[in-house]
Parts: C-alpha cells; sequence; structure tokens
C-alpha cells in the first residue's frame, strides 16, 4: 500500500503505520511504501494518511509520453470485464513541494487523457480529475508521482477525507479551512436552524463557517471578532472563558466546535469530558494541539477504553488535515 501524507509529516506517516502493524518499506517526500502487515489498525483508524493506493503498480519512464502510454496500458488492461457508466475520479497527485513536479504530472495527465479518448471516447469523458468528497474506498485511477520519472497507480484507494479547501475572503482567519475540511471527513455540516456553540471562536473562523450555512453560533472568547464574523446577525459573541461555559440546563447544542491554542490533555479533561458525557452537544469538531506532545500517544490516549472519546463519541474520525499543523482535529457525534 502506498500512503501519502502531508508533506513534512513523513516520520509521524511511518510512526503510526509501524505501530498499526505495516512495516514501511520505503519513503520519500510526502509517502511510504508499506506492507499490509499484520493490520492491526483498519485504514479508517489511520490519522496521518490523507490518501491510500491500494495494491499499486510501479511505472518508471523518461518522458511524459512514456509514463502515460504505461498508465493508458495498466488502465485498460484493467478494464476488463468492468462496465463504467457513471463519472470515476482520474486523480493525478504530486507533492506540492517539489519545484516543476506538478507540471510533470499535468503534462502526463493530459497526455493519459488524450491515448483514452482515443481508445474509450464515452469512459474518458465520464473522468473526473478530482478524488470524490468524503472518506471511505473508491475506484477510480489514482496516479501518484514520486519524482519526474516514477509514478505509482492503482485503481483502488481509500480516502481519508483531507483535502485541500477553497479560501474565503470574508473568513476571518486561516482556521477557517480546517473546520470546511473535517466537515468533508464527517460526512456532515450544520444546517439551517441548528445550533453551534464555538469554544475559543476569536477571530471567528470557524463561527464564520457555520453562520454562513445558516446555522446560529454562540462564539464564547474574550478576544475579538473579525471579517465575516464581526456583527454576523446569526453570530452572538460572549466574551467569557471557554473552559467556563457550559449551556443552561436542559439545553443541547447541535455542534460543538474546539480549537483552542492549549495543552491538549487540559482540553480533553476539562472540555472534551464534560461536553460528551452530559451530552451537551450532538456533534462534533475539536482540535487538539500536539506541538509539546508526542502525537502518536496523544492517539493512544484519545483511543484507549475509558477515554472521553471511547466512552461517550459516535462515528469518531481522528485525522491530521491537510490545512492542520501540529494538531490532531476530532470529528464525530455523542451516543444517544
Amino acid at each position: 500500500m502506498l500512503f501519502l501524507c502531508q508533506h513534512g509529516y513523513e516520520a509521524l506517516l511511518e510512526r503510526e503505520l509501524v505501530e498499526a502493524g505495516r512495516p514501511v518499506v520505503e519513503k520519500g517526500a510526502g509517502w511510504a511504501l508499506a506492507t499490509e502487515g499484520s493490520a492491526a489498525a483498519g485504514l479508517a483508524e489511520l490519522a496521518f494518511p490523507h490518501l491510500t493506493l491500494l495494491a499499486p503498480r510501479e511505472f518508471k519512464g523518461e518522458s511524459v509520453n512514456a509514463l502515460a502510454s504505461q498508465l493508458a496500458d495498466f488502465f485498460l488492461e484493467s478494464l476488463r470485464g468492468e462496465r463504467i457508466d457513471a463519472a470515476w475520479p482520474c486523480v493525478f497527485q504530486t507533492v506540492p513541494e517539489v519545484v516543476g513536479l506538478g507540471r510533470r504530472a499535468t503534462g502526463v495527465a493530459k497526455a493519459f487523457d488524450e491515448l483514452l479518448r482515443k481508445k474509450l471516447s464515452r469512459i474518458a469523458k465520464l473522468a473526473l480529475p478530482e478524488l470524490p468528497r468524503g472518506a471511505g474506498p473508491a475506484r477510480g485511477l489514482f496516479v501518484f508521482f514520486a519524482d519526474f520519472g516514477r509514478v505509482f497507480a492503482a485503481r483502488e484507494a481509500f480516502l481519508g477525507g483531507q483535502r485541500r479547501m477553497a479560501d474565503d475572503d470574508a473568513a476571518p482567519s486561516r482556521s477557517y479551512l480546517k473546520v470546511e475540511e473535517a466537515y468533508i471527513v464527517l460526512g456532515r455540516e450544520p444546517a439551517p436552524g441548528e445550533t453551534v456553540v464555538d469554544l475559543g471562536a476569536a477571530p471567528g473562523g470557524w463561527s464564520y463557517s457555520a453562520a454562513k450555512r445558516g446555522a446560529r453560533v454562540i462564539a464564547i472568547d474574550n478576544g475579538p471578532l473579525k471579517g465575516g464574523a464581526f456583527n454576523h446577525p446569526l453570530i452572538e459573541h460572549r466574551l467569557e472563558d471557554a473552559f467556563k461555559f457550559a449551556p443552561p440546563a436542559g439545553e443541547v447544542f447541535d455542534w460543538l466546535f474546539c480549537d483552542l491554542v492549549e495543552e491538549p490533555h487540559h482540553v480533553m479533561q476539562n472540555i472534551v469530558a464534560p461536553w460528551l458525557a452530559r451530552r451537551w452537544c450532538r456533534h462534533f469538531v475539536i482540535n487538539l494541539k500536539f506541538g509539546h506532545v508526542d502525537s502518536l500517544g496523544l492517539l493512544k490516549e484519545v483511543r484507549a477504553i475509558g477515554s472521553p472519546c471511547a466512552a461517550h463519541a459516535a462515528n469518531l474520525r481522528i485525522r491530521h488535515l491537510y490545512h492542520d499543523r501540529e494538531e490532531l482535529t476530532l470529528v464525530g457525534d455523542t451516543r444517544p
């Protein structure tokens, strides 16, 4: 399996894979090639991989046409006995930090498309150059460029749900992108009329994200709101301590947002535990900063039997998002 992650976090990806019983045989910028191993942890439980290519084939070529030809042969051979009648993902990916590699991938993708149109025009017209929205298994063609002359390709992949999000000029901060991405991982987002509490809201990126969808937000932070969150009619800003805020008796928020620059165990003990155990929310998006703690150790603690998430959360997914830095994002629902 070929596991792709955010560039700069390859060492953490390797550690997670090894601890999950998947020995790494080779790694590079933004990727690691691992054996099936004992598969102690399922793909959905892994935090650092953004995309996993299942049973990938490796191809090498010095030119755009050489790589495109090999990929076309591979794809056409794999189509035997298969009928495609709907849109399918045809995704060519690179590590953006490798200068010039994106141009090579674009060239190969264009040459591949031309070859496919000559052979199977109907199927070529159904190809979509982007990953499906959401998390889970997917079938199509997934190509990753490890270098200018070396690519991996697979028909099957597993999506963690992470992806680059489009910015909004009215969003008051970069953190807006994180919660937008988190919705994809969870598979749901705030809806008109739903209620949201945003703990540590300032400058208001997450509050703005929910309000632009029609949700009513209580933003808790002693700091100011900015941009599109400032004076938004659906956002009530309260100058309070996020750790001391609790909903009125009998009230349940549809969503808990929490993106505090605090020690993660403090957040787990004083926010995650009471909010989930007392079912003060139905869904949650929570960021835990691991800059000063061991990220893999934190992962184990969150998942451990007896932890607030293990005891009170359903559909829990923990991801290192495309827009995360030294932090993990937790999404899920509270158990009824």
